[in-house]
């Protein structure tokens, strides 16, 4: 079909999540290490005469992008967007955030000016939290409310094995936050955060990635099971129900996927990207 515009959208990693204290705006304070994969949706848009996104019923987020496009001060421009998609849904692994961003980027192109780097950086955060690390290059240490941002040097040489336990659904961002306030999950954050920020600091090769903090918000007897299988690294990424592990090749990924029960588990395997 003529005049589309795609880009591929990839997942996101949270290779660790430490939490804090609620903020004055309601949000909490995070701290976190992200990562993109290579398991990507492919968002394609063009120009239209009515706004419309096709291929994914559910989708809310990338309508949402290009309804914030089109209300821009002299706004004249409506845009169809199509989704192919491959990210799990509600896995946590932001497939919604990474699909709004591509939008963003694909439509700014069709604007008769092209919305500079600051001004997508404006838009994004209203889409969510994980919107304005799709807009940025390499992974990226999020901190505030997940929206700061700050460039890593990170190890990237191994493979990533993303296990989702077949029927598990993620629980609402709030409903999982309400639960960490419940059991005072803020208590020691300083200390926490700091461990964190070493972590990166010592950070040289993919086995060092073991020394992350695991994340605040959720965990799972996978991780455990991964790391049995020979995981370098294996955690709950942010709050989802999807466990990874990290492995030194394609070759351990694929055999610690052979020996899970199939029956039960869902699986990827990805790299980052």
């Amino acid at each position: 079909m003529s005049g589309w515009h795609t880009l591929d959208a990839p997942a996101k990693l949270n290779l660790a999540l430490v939490v804090g204290p609620l903020r004055p705006d309601g949000k909490h304070e995070v701290v976190t290490v992200l990562e993109r994969l290579t398991l990507v949706d492919t968002i394609g848009v063009r120009r239209a005469s009515v706004t419309n996104v096709a291929g994914f019923d559910d989708d809310t987020l990338v309508r949402a992008a290009l309804d914030e496009l089109t209300r821009r001060p002299g706004g004249r421009v409506r845009f169809e967007a199509r989704i192919e998609k491959r990210i799990p849904v509600a896995a946590g692994l932001a497939g919604g955030s990474s699909d709004a961003a591509a939008a963003l980027l694909l439509a700014s192109e069709l604007l008769e000016s092209t919305l500079s780097t600051d001004e997508l950086d404006a838009v994004a955060p209203s889409l969510g939290a994980d919107v304005p690390f799709f807009l940025r290059e390499g992974p990226q240490l999020a901190t505030g409310d997940g929206t700061t941002l700050a460039g890593l040097t990170l190890p990237r040489t191994y493979v990533v094995l993303l296990v989702l336990p077949e029927g598990a659904t993620k629980s609402s961002t709030a409903d999982v936050y309400a639960a960490f306030d419940r059991r005072r999950g803020d208590e020691g954050y300083d200390d926490r955060r700091t461990r964190l920020l070493r972590a990166i600091d010592g950070l040289a090769s993919a086995s060092d990635l073991a020394t992350l903090p695991p994340s605040d918000l959720a965990s799972s007897p996978l991780s455990a099971e991964l790391r049995r299988l020979g995981a370098l690294r294996a955690d709950v990424t942010g709050a989802s129900p999807v466990v990874y592990g990290l492995f030194v090749d394609r070759a351990a990924a694929e055999r610690a996927r052979d020996r899970l029960d199939t029956r039960i588990v869902e699986t990827w395997i990805a790299e980052p990207r």
